[in-house]
Order: C-alpha cells, then structure tokens, then sequence
C-alpha cells in the first residue's frame, strides 16, 4: 500500500512517498483511510519533538476517518462500518491498524473530512472547556490563537456550550472568518489587547480564557480574567513556556488549569467514549467541524509546512486520491 513515511528527522520535508506492507490486523481494526487529519503534533513529530519519538522511518499522522475492512469479534465493529480513530501513528497511509479502544463511530451527517477533524482538536477543547473549565452558559471566553485548529474549535465548542466569545488573533485579514465560525468579538493580538478585553467585559474581565500559545501572551492572559476566573494552558505554541507567579493566583482568586487530553487518556481510556459522546450531541444540535484546506495524500510535506508556516485557517485534511 502507498504511505508517506518520514524517513529522517528534518520536519515535513523529510516525509517521502513509499510502497509498504499493509500493517498486521491481528486483534485489530482495519481500516480503509479516507481522510487523515493535519495536526500540530504530526508537525512536531516529523522533528523527534514531539513526546512519542519514533525513529525513522515510520509513517505519521495521528487522526483519520474511513471504513472498516475487518474486525476483531466482539469488538463491535463490522466490515462496512464509518469509523474515526485517534492512532498517534499511521495515518499517512491507505489502511491503517488500530486498536478497537480508540476506534468511534462517525455522527450521522458527517463527511469523511468533517469526521477526520473531529478528533484532537475538538476532543480537546470539549475536555478543557467542559470538564477542566467546568464552563457555564452565559460566560465570557478568551480564545487566544483564534485562527488555527484549536482556536477554530474552542470558538464552536464555546458557542455550543452558550457562551459569549472574544477570539484573539495575531494574523491579519481574519476578522470575518472568525465571525462567521461564531466569534462575538475579534481583538488583534497586539500590545493593548488585554485592555480592549477588558473594556468589551466592562471592567470585569473573562471567565475562561484559552491559551495554546504560552510565551509573550500569558501574563496578559492571567491579567484578564475575573476573580474565580479560569486559564487552561493546551500548548506552548508561540514556543516559550511561561512562569506563573502564584501570588496573582492567590490573590486575585483565580485558577490556573492544564489540559492534556492525550495524557489524560492514558490513565482514563473511558473519558474518549465519554467526551465523543457529548461531541455528537453538538453535532446532532448543529456544529460542523470546521474544513478549510484539503490537500491529496501525497501532498502531506506540503500540508504540514503550510501548518507550519501559518497559511492554514481552521483545520486541514489529506484525502485519499
């Protein structure tokens, strides 16, 4: 079967179209791979810097959608069946073997490219916003990095949970995109952002704000949220990790939350029935993930630079050709 395989540690470019054994099925679900999601830690880990380091060559990519081709029995899937998986590894290719844990049905209604993003991203955000969060109707939320795959999908997922939302962005040129995905409200990422935060809160600042970008942002981030208001760290995407002073913790009575879904689930499988459960409630009430770029398999090198590189809105998907 056709793969693409990283074939040394030097990031997309490193990634090289090749024949390779279809992968052992034993005790496992087969899949026929329609669409594989385009995902940070697939980038990461075409350098050896993400925190599961396989060395080459292996094939990446960490979130797909297809169809079942066979099954374990009393797995309860079937030949034929629409399935989605999170594999960590793999999915750059035509079929891919995983483990039934981590095998979910598709919601009715979605196309193999919205189910292929419904994965990481959004099983994230409903696990930082509804269980890390505890987030309620009515309140504010802060999205930093509004315009990529996380920030796209905290936007929904807010607005599905009845929240208001003010989307923080530093590209240019996005306002519209972000209104139309739900925004409330859109703030550059520019000095004076936390002071037109707290202006659109009249003084009182957020309740949830989200930060996968860490570095520079993250004092502001704190600066704005209410008293017993919320900061959930996904990531360190503008690439430094920031330091807390603990007594604005204290003394402003605000908490200071992470969430680490792919760590989470090591030691609650359960949780990624439970958190797809209540994604397919959104689905069933209307939300759609979010596809903006849709690039062939074998354009996968192409897919994570522009990842990489900022040019993708929202999330981008490999289909098979």
């Amino acid at each position: 079967m056709r793969a693409m395989v990283v074939t040394e540690l030097s990031g997309p470019e490193g990634i090289v179209a090749q024949e390779v054994p279809e992968p052992a099925a034993e005790g496992l679900v087969l899949i026929d791979v329609k669409a594989s999601g385009v995902c940070f830690p697939d980038l990461l880990i075409t350098y050896g810097k993400y925190q599961i380091r396989p060395e080459p060559p292996f094939i990446p990519g960490a979130e797909i959608s297809g169809v079942v081709v066979s099954a374990p029995e009393g797995s309860g899937f079937a030949p034929g069946d629409r399935v989605l998986a999170a594999a960590y590894l793999g999915g750059y290719a035509e079929r891919i073997a995983v483990n039934p844990a981590q095998v979910l049905r598709i919601p009715d209604g979605l196309a193999f490219d919205e189910a292929a993003s419904l994965i990481i991203n959004y099983q994230t955000m409903e696990f930082a916003l509804a269980r890390r969060a505890k987030i309620v109707a009515g309140e504010t939320v802060v999205v930093l990095g509004a315009a990529g795959g996380v920030g796209t999908a905290t936007i929904q997922l807010a607005k599905a949970h009845g929240a208001r939302v003010i989307a923080v962005v530093r590209r240019e040129g996005v306002e519209d995109f972000l209104r139309e995905l739900g925004a409330d409200e859109v703030v550059a990422l520019a000095p004076g952002w936390g002071e037109r935060i707290r202006e659109l809160t009249d003084g009182v600042g957020a309740q949830i704000v989200v930060d996968p970008v860490g570095g520079d942002a993250f004092d502001d981030a704190v600066r704005v949220l209410a008293p017993e208001g919320r900061l959930v760290v996904i990531g360190f995407a503008g690439g430094g990790i920031p330091q807390v002073k603990v007594n604005r913790v204290l003394f402003r009575n605000i908490s200071i939350v992470g969430a680490a879904w792919g760590e989470f689930t090591r030691t609650n499988p359960e949780a990624v029935a439970e958190v797809h459960a209540s994604l397919v409630e959104h689905v069933r009430n209307g939300l759609r993930p979010l596809v903006k770029a849709r690039y062939p398999l074998a354009d996968a090198a192409v897919a994570l630079a522009d990842l990489e590189s900022g040019k993708v809105l929202g999330k981008a998907i490999l289909l098979q050709e």
